[in-house]
C-alpha cells in the first residue's frame, strides 16, 4: 500500500499567525482550511496559506514531526519557512499532482 501523509504548515500572511497540522490529503485539507470549513484557531485568524509542507510515508513520522514543529519557536518556524519559499507564496495552488 502506498501511505502518502504531510506535515503541514499555514500562516495568515508572511510572519504572521502560524498552524500546523498533519494530514492524509493535502489538497483537501488546504480546502477545509480556506473555505473556513471548520472552525477554529485558523478561521479565527485567518490562517489560510499553505507555506511548507513535508510528506511522509509513515503515519508515526509525521506525527513526530509535527509534534517537533509545533515546539518550535515562531521565528525557528519562520526560518524553516524562508529556507523553503522564501516569497511566502501559497503553495497550495501547486497541490493537484499530489
Amino acid at each position: 500500500m502506498n501511505n502518502r501523509y504531510w506535515v503541514y504548515l499555514l500562516a495568515s500572511a508572511p510572519r504572521g499567525y502560524l498552524y500546523v497540522g498533519v494530514t492524509n490529503n493535502l489538497p483537501r485539507r488546504c480546502y477545509e482550511h480556506r473555505e473556513k470549513i471548520i472552525q477554529g484557531h485558523t478561521a479565527k485568524y485567518n490562517i489560510t496559506q499553505l507555506v511548507y509542507y513535508q510528506e511522509f510515508t509513515e503515519i508515526t513520522e509525521a506525527i513526530r514531526r509535527e509534534k517537533q514543529l509545533k515546539r518550535y519557536s515562531r521565528q525557528l518556524k519562520f526560518q524553516i519557512v524562508e529556507e523553503h519559499n522564501p516569497s511566502w507564496k501559497d503553495l497550495s495552488k501547486t497541490l493537484q499532482a499530489l
